[in-house]
């Protein structure tokens, strides 16, 4: 029989290398997690109602990143990539208000370089009427009177012209939507990415609006105990 002592010392290296492999697995699952997470596809809570009823508070969205943008993890950095979006594509992008931290989401309107107007309820591209069946809500020019300070090349006088590398967005609830009629067009280098699938809705309270952290917990808590508060109907949605 081999000493006792000469077993226990095998032991423990035995499991020290165990603990090892299992650490050095664990770290490669965590940064491939992070570099899917940074140049692939992130997850999105719906916080408000500018976009209904194509979207809704509450809706969780899946959004994809390929080709729009790659980030650095643990830091701020973004690359734009080489997709540029489409008339009427719903994307997300980094605010362009100062102050705000959270990502925005809207639907593209004009692209760089057309002219863009609004009359008679409508949006008129180089003065072509523009087909919307996802609007809710009269669309109107923005009232002057609550335009954000500091956005100098906001359309607050249509026609108006999209700078080059810029997008004119809106939201689908236009009579409740903070969007291009306010702040001006979106630079190319803030669009992050487009959703491309619904996979979960929580029928949420209005405190969403907001973003309070408190009233996210009791939602979910809430949608456990009662599943009834889940939008079964909505989930796998895809864009």
């Amino acid at each position: 029989m081999k000493p006792k002592k000469a077993r226990t010392a095998r032991e423990k290296l035995s499991l020290r290398q165990t603990i090892r492999r299992e650490i050095l697995a664990w770290f490669w699952v965590a940064l491939i997690f992070l570099l899917v997470n940074g140049a692939v596809g992130q997850a999105r809570v719906i916080p408000s109602g500018s976009m209904q009823d194509t979207l809704l508070i509450g809706d969780h969205l899946i959004m994809s990143r390929i080709g729009y943008d790659a980030g650095i993890p643990f830091t701020n950095l973004h690359v734009p990539l080489w997709r540029n979006p489409k008339r009427q594509q719903i994307v997300i992008f980094r605010p362009v208000i100062r102050g705000e931290t959270s990502d925005v989401i809207k639907r593209v309107i004009g692209l760089p370089g057309e002219t863009v107007d609004i009359r008679s309820g409508s949006i008129w591209i180089n003065g072509a009427r523009l087909a919307e069946k996802y609007t809710v809500g009269r669309t109107e020019p923005a009232d002057p009177s609550q335009y954000r300070a500091g956005f100098e090349n906001r359309a607050n006088v249509f026609p108006y012209k999209v700078p080059e590398n810029c997008y004119f967005v809106m939201g689908d609830n236009r009579e409740n939507s903070l969007d291009s009629r306010y702040v001006g067009c979106i630079p190319r280098e803030n669009i992050i990415g487009t959703p491309v699938l619904i996979y979960m809705s929580i029928d949420a309270p209005s405190g969403w609006d907001s973003g309070e952290i408190k009233e996210r917990a009791l939602a979910y808590l809430s949608a456990l105990v009662h599943p009834s508060e889940i939008r079964w109907r909505r989930l796998f949605h895809i864009f």
